[in-house]
Order: structure tokens, then sequence, then C-alpha cells
């Protein structure tokens, strides 16, 4: 009867230092995550201080006036327009000649576009 007393009395030691211990645990992830969420707080509190600060380096009228101030800008003029019937026409698209070997023809020297005012090589 005394050993069975000494066992149940070290076994109510060890659960009592097991629950100190889960209990110390918890209270050490608590704490974990309570910083946590104050790190994501200030996070979260940064991102809408820089929201708002882009909102306002990105106004347009403070664009505006930077760029008057700082650019030598000219109005537009309606004569800078024009229709879309006017534009030249596209040039031809040259197709290489089949060959045996494609992947030579994508590796072969095609001569430069010419435009209107590089002159045509002959």
């Amino acid at each position: 009867m005394r050993l069975l007393n000494i066992m149940v009395i070290g076994a109510l030691i060890l659960a009592a230092s097991f629950v100190y211990k889960i209990k110390f645990d918890s209270t050490l992830q608590a704490e974990r995550v309570a910083k946590v969420a104050g790190e994501l707080r200030r996070e979260r509190d940064a991102i809408a201080t820089l929201r708002a600060e882009w909102g306002k380096l990105d106004s347009p009228g403070r664009i505006q006036g930077l760029a008057e101030r700082h650019l030598a800008l000219q109005p537009i003029k309606s004569t800078q327009f024009d229709n879309l019937d006017r534009l030249p026409d596209r040039p031809p698209v040259v197709v290489p000649p089949a060959s045996a070997d494609p992947i030579g023809a994508m590796l072969a020297p095609t001569p430069p576009d010419t435009t209107g005012s590089v002159p045509v090589p002959r």
C-alpha cells in the first residue's frame, strides 16, 4: 500500500510537471503570435501610408504642375493630326522560298528593310 501511494504521488508530480510544460509552451506561442500580429499590423499601416503617398504623387494636378515647371512642352495643334487614309501603304511581306533545309532558311541573312530615306541597294 505504501509503495502504491509513492507511485501515485510520483505520477501526480510527473503529470503536474507535464501540465506546467504545456502551459509554458502555450504562453510562449501566444507571445510569438502577438509579436507577429503586431508586425503584421505595422506592415499594413506602412502599406496604407505608401498607398496614400503614391496617390498623392500620382495625382494629375501635381504631374501637370511638374511638367509645366520642368519641361518645355508646347500645346498640341490641330494641324499635327491627319486622317488614317493618308498613311503610306504597308511594305510587301517577303516570304522566303521553301527549301529542303527549313532551319537553314531561318538562319540565312535577310536584306535590311528599306525606307524612303535610304536608297534601294542595287
